[in-house]
């Protein structure tokens, strides 16, 4: 009797050791393993997804970068289908988008604070005329050290990207985008803000170019997954 008993003991540890172990690997492929939309019913939609192929198409999908209430009053800029930078579209409000250059892979939109415009404008003319990062960086350096051009402490960067250059209409939203944001803080150092020169994780806010003109605040949130 008493070794039925232990057998029983036995069999049933078993069992549950069993189960713990295929409970603990269904959560942790669920944590790494991203199944399709498609075999996941409750997910499913009928998006249908179309490519960037128009002026109207880059203007909606640049607005994607500010923020929600400002979206009507920004003033959009950036290269047209026809490859020619021009203004998409004006503005009355405190933001600038600059909408995805659609000769380049991938999307790639920003939106900015106007003060911050002659700093974004000097970049794009010096790159235009072949200027490195490292040339368009000491001469931005110089200018702001020498009073002619200004960074406004706090102006702010929101910066909408991803790896596809779909989006759905309804929405304007880009398949798979996501936003970053970067608030510059000239001259700021790890010393004078408190925050790391390094991401202490994925998500978390730190200092980059600290000490120079160029530094800001980088700030990456994880991806929605909702989007």
């Amino acid at each position: 009797m008493k070794q039925h008993i232990i057998t029983a003991f036995i069999f049933t540890g078993m069992l549950m050791s069993c189960n713990s172990s295929d409970k603990t690997k269904s959560v942790e492929e669920a944590s790494t393993t991203k199944e399709p939309v498609t075999e996941n019913p409750s997910n499913e939609t009928n998006i249908e997804l179309k490519a960037i192929d128009t002026d109207d198409a880059l203007i909606a999908t640049a607005l994607m970068a500010a923020p929600e209430a400002s979206r009507a009053g920004c003033k959009v800029i950036g290269y047209n289908m026809e490859g020619e930078f021009v203004t998409l579209r004006e503005g009355n409000n405190e933001f600038i988008v600059l909408a995805d250059d659609p000769k380049k892979e991938g999307f790639s939109a920003a939106c900015y604070h106007k003060d911050l415009d002659p700093f974004m404008a000097i970049g794009r003319a010096l790159k235009s005329e072949g200027k490195n990062h490292q040339e368009i960086f000491d001469i931005r350096e110089e200018e702001v050290k020498s009073g002619k051009l200004k960074i406004p402490t706090g102006g702010t960067l929101h910066i909408y990207f991803g790896n596809s250059t779909l989006y759905d209409p309804e929405t304007a939203k880009v398949e798979d985008a996501r936003l970053r944001y970067v608030v510059y803080m000239p001259y700021a150092t790890a010393a004078s803000t408190g925050l790391p020169e390094a991401p202490a994780a994925s998500n978390h806010p730190w200092i980059m170019n600290p000490g120079t003109h160029r530094a800001h605040i980088m700030i990456s949130p994880l991806p929605d997954e909702n989007n």
